[in-house]
């Protein structure tokens, strides 16, 4: 068995990656890949599954999570929203008797109202993203998977609902029979992100640590992507969300559980087999290195502090150019 080494390394990676993301964990890691890779070499690809319209207003949870997370601004003790939020508006609305089960600051809002009114205007949603990361002072590239409406739908015993539905109004309680992805079949994969999959320069694509049914799933499941993904003569390596069975935060493993899907790292190799080339494990499951049938390796994936999430960033790119370029 052998352990990569976690120790910071320069910045000498050579080529571009492509990472696939969504959520807390996945935010975390591209911040980590944003301080080893210059603005050129990265490319993000964003989950909007999640994705709905709340208030009048077009929501899109990933994005803003990773957006807010890339710019140093976000609240570092939930992992989403904005650091030194305010809530005036939801106390007004409360007092009203609107809805207030999904939260929006003060200032948050102001995100959904520009994204909202540009929408309206007949802007892209890849323009749009474009140009929220820029006045915020984010110079690496973010791209949602898609223009086109993908929306996220959890089967539970409760019966069928919408991912915020299920996800925040009712905290994950309900048991999950299924998920599906509404609009994916016809959704068209953001042009931008085929052609970053088909750039002479790429040498990696990294799937992010974020849940594998709700965050990865969706972006899957457009059109093109996989088989895109599947074409690619760069590795694609997995980094497993599951620490010891247990997902750091959110509802992965108890999403795996109720589905029948072995949660442990067999789960994870056997969900990313068709497109994975390495899958990238935590130390703790280190006893599964060479059960998985698929290339394995070992570090310590667990990110509580910046320096975790550079030291992850950097160990994956050495695992890339020092091991996976040389037998692909």
């Amino acid at each position: 068995m052998s352990v990569v080494s976690q120790s910071l390394v320069k910045k000498t990676f050579v080529g571009k990656v492509l990472a696939l993301c969504g959520g807390v964990g996945g935010a975390k890691l591209a911040w980590g890949l944003t301080q080893a890779l210059l603005p050129e070499q990265l490319t993000i690809v964003v989950n909007t599954g999640d994705d709905f319209e709340h208030l009048g207003l077009h929501i899109s949870p990933d994005l803003d999570t990773v957006m807010y997370t890339l710019a140093g601004i976000h609240n570092r003790e939930l992992g989403w929203g904005l650091a030194g939020e305010s809530w005036q508006c939801m106390a007004a609305l409360e007092q009203l008797g609107g809805e207030t089960w999904f939260r929006l600051g003060d200032r948050d809002l102001a995100t959904h109202l520009f994204r909202t009114q540009q929408l309206s205007q007949g802007k892209s949603l890849t323009e749009i993203t474009a140009t929220l990361y820029r006045q915020l002072g984010v110079q690496h590239t973010v791209i949602p998977m898609s223009n086109d409406a993908v929306r996220t739908r959890v089967n539970t015993d409760i019966g069928e609902l919408a991912f915020q539905e299920y996800f925040v109004r009712r905290q994950c309680q309900p048991k999950v029979l299924g998920v599906h992805f509404a609009g994916a079949e016809s959704a068209s994969v953001s042009p931008q992100v085929l052609a970053a999959l088909a750039d002479p320069d790429l040498r990696a694509v990294i799937v992010c640590p974020s849940n594998p049914l709700l965050s990865i799933a969706p972006v899957l499941a457009v059109r093109g992507l996989r088989s895109a993904l599947q074409a690619t003569t760069a590795p694609v390596v997995v980094v497993s969300p599951l620490i010891g069975g247990k997902a750091v935060k959110g509802p992965t493993a108890k999403m795996m559980q109720e589905l029948a899907l072995p949660c442990d790292s067999m789960g994870i190799a056997d969900f990313y087999r068709d497109i994975a080339d390495c899958i990238v494990i935590d130390e703790a499951d280190s006893a599964d290195m060479n059960k998985l049938g698929i290339q394995t390796r070992v570090c310590k994936t667990l990110m509580k502090t910046d320096d975790d999430k550079r030291r992850l960033a950097n160990a994956l790119l050495a695992i890339v150019e020092k091991d996976l370029l040389q037998g692909k």
